[in-house]
Order: structure tokens, then C-alpha cells, then sequence
């Protein structure tokens, strides 16, 4: 009823190179890969070009460099967080407003413009008060109700 499968050939396992090794290509012409002829894109032969006219002196401190990165990265690594512009509506709580943020959404079926509010609570520092356009943006959860914190005060409130 069911039919065995033939044993397959044996495969010669496929050896890869090492990283850093160098291949007999590379022994055979060293001055051409330097040059960047055998480099699959240019890119890579400028790349190869600015390592080699890069100063010894800036390679004996990697430390400080990494430190650096590293630094410069996880500022990085947060990426773009949502900031919204709304109108503060109370202000009521210490270092916290209400921010009502309108949008305007096309309606379905009447295909017409219905504006929509969201009210965010947000974590304030700099003093704003109800009327006041402020620009909010996304943070990490500050207490139970407040993930917003005000950047800038756009506009003061007319008074």
C-alpha cells in the first residue's frame, strides 16, 4: 500500500569559508582587492577605502567609542513616538491636564467630514493652563491613566 522512498545519494557536505579567511582569489591578487576592483558594489569599495585612510590613533580607544554608541543608540532605538496638538481642557491636578486632541473623521455612509474628540491626560512641567494649545507626545505609563507628557506650549490661552 505504501511504497518506501529510495535512500537518497549521500551529499558531500558544502564547506563554507571561515569569516576572515582569506580564499586563493584574494591570495592570488591582494592590490586588486584593495583597490576595490573585486568588490561586488561600490559602496563597499569606499567603505574598504575609508577604513584604510582611517588614523591608527582613533582604533587605541574602542572604549570610549563604544561607550559612545551605545549611548547615542538607545536614544535612537525608541524610534519616533506620536505627538499630537490639542487644546488643554482642565488643568486642575498637580503636573497633570487634560489634553483634548481633535481629528476629523470621513464619515461611511455620508461621506462628510464628523469631527472626533479623545481627551489624553498628560504629565506637565511646564506650567500650562486650560486654553492653552500644547504639543503632546507618547512616554512610557507615568501612573494609571497618564501615558502623555507636554513637550511645548504652542499657544497661551487668550485671556
Amino acid at each position: 500500500m505504501f511504497r518506501r522512498k529510495k535512500k537518497e545519494e549521500a551529499v558531500e557536505p558544502v564547506v563554507e569559508p571561515v569569516r576572515g579567511a582569506e580564499t586563493p582569489v584574494e591570495d592570488a591578487r591582494p592590490d586588486a582587492m584593495a583597490a576595490g576592483e573585486g568588490a561586488t558594489s561600490p559602496v563597499v569599495a569606499e567603505e574598504l577605502a575609508r577604513a584604510e585612510e582611517a588614523p591608527v590613533a582613533a582604533a587605541s580607544e574602542p572604549a570610549v567609542e563604544a561607550a559612545e554608541v551605545h549611548a547615542g543608540s538607545s536614544a535612537r532605538a525608541r524610534g519616533n513616538r506620536v505627538q499630537k496638538i490639542g487644546i488643554v481642557s482642565s488643568d486642575k491636578m498637580q503636573k497633570t491636564v487634560v489634553v483634548r486632541v481633535d481629528r476629523l473623521v470621513l464619515h461611511r455612509k455620508y461621506r462628510r467630514y464628523v469631527r472626533r474628540t479623545s481627551k489624553f491626560m498628560a504629565h506637565d512641567d511646564l506650567g500650562s493652563t486650560t486654553g492653552d494649545r500644547v504639543r503632546i507626545v507618547e512616554t512610557r505609563p507615568l501612573s494609571a491613566h497618564k501615558r502623555w507628557r507636554v513637550v511645548e506650549i504652542v499657544q497661551k490661552a487668550a485671556k
